[in-house]
């Protein structure tokens, strides 16, 4: 039998969030940005320590990949700590999964992290390794919003939430298609929306509805993973699995599913559904191809529904994901929605 997934406990006042970068530091130009995320936490009645591994980016990393490693894992095992957050992701947090003690993890109990893109490297296998719950949503340095968007402010709600509080995410109004705002001329700069939000079905003659245990995270870094022993999804499910693709062009796209489609990831057996947040990955290329392109070829005889264009990713905002929680999509005119709730096996 499948060990259960364990919920970490929610945050409360008076406790101590950890805050450290395993991947991507925070340079000096954006530490005023940095400093009013820390102070939201502070907001919410909770203590702030800050690692060495935060305030410095060299080449993409806060530290040498020991160093950042030897605080990421510190941390999560100390138990005057309740939570780890990142800023946010970067590049290279692959380099840490050889430092990483998942034995010990496993044993240890489990604590909030929070955050996406490279993050997810790490996420995935805290969850399928060690079986922690992790979030898959906003990064930290999106909570210095002056006005934080409603579909972001989600994150805090998931940092407090007991096991058996079953959680309803809709679509949000709106999200970012253009460029973002510029940091470090205006740190307390909100998020701006500018195209209404529309989940949507691949096909519309898939199913509506689907449940299943949520795994995911970012298709560019997690693919790396498939095949290892960080990331053994071939059993385990029934999973309703996301993806969100940061920059990759939609043949890159095809090339990663297909290989994920070759290790077991969507096997029927083992998939419910498949959650795709909105990417310019599934724009059309000159020829016409596009991401939308890739999945139908992939799943052309997956029976699940494949919800496309979801609040989850590079294009803000997002909903809070909890890896290992067991959650159902709706996709009902009227009623679309994501509910999480506690089953732990």
């Amino acid at each position: 039998m499948t060990e259960a997934f364990r919920w970490p406990a929610p945050l409360k006042a008076g406790d101590t969030v950890f805050v450290t970068a395993p991947s991507a530091g925070v340079p000096p130009l954006l530490h005023a940005r940095l400093d009013l995320a820390l102070q939201r936490l502070r907001a919410q009645g909770w203590r702030v320590e800050e690692g060495r591994c935060l305030r410095q980016s060299r080449h993409q990393v806060s530290a040498p990949a020991p160093e950042r490693a030897a605080e990421w894992q510190g941390a999560l095992l100390n138990p005057d700590y309740q939570a780890v957050l990142a800023p946010w992701g970067g590049e290279r947090a692959i380099e840490l999964l050889p430092h990483l003690d998942f034995e010990r993890l496993r044993a240890a109990p489990p604590k909030w992290v929070s955050g996406f893109s490279d993050l997810s490297t790490l996420y995935l296998p805290l969850s399928l390794c060690a079986r922690w719950v992790t979030l898959h949503g906003p990064n930290l340095m999106e909570l210095g919003d002056a006005e934080l968007n409603p579909t972001t402010a989600g994150l805090l709600q998931a940092l407090t939430l007991e096991p058996s509080e079953p959680w309803v995410q809709h679509p949000s109004a709106a999200f970012r298609q253009g460029a973002g705002a510029n940091w470090r001329e205006e740190p307390t700069a909100s998020l701006r929306t500018d195209t209404p939000t529309c989940w949507r079905l691949l096909r519309e003659d898939m199913p509506r509805r689907a449940q299943g245990r949520l795994i995911g995270g970012c298709l560019e870094t997690v693919s790396r993973l498939a095949g290892t022993r960080y990331a053994p999804l071939q059993a385990g499910g029934p999973w309703l699995l996301y993806l969100e693709a940061c920059e990759a062009a939609p043949y890159e796209v095809a090339r990663t599913l297909h290989s994920l489609a070759l290790h077991g990831w969507f096997a029927p057996q083992q998939l419910a559904g498949l959650l795709i947040g909105r990417s310019s990955a599934l724009e059309q290329t000159e020829d016409g191809y596009s991401g939308w392109s890739a999945l139908e070829d992939v799943l052309r005889d997956f029976t699940g529904p494949v919800v496309m264009d979801m609040d989850i990713g590079h294009r803000p905002p997002q909903i809070t994901l909890a890896n290992g929680a067991w959650a159902e999509i709706c996709m009902e005119e009227g009623a679309q929605g994501l509910v999480q709730h506690w089953r732990p096996a």
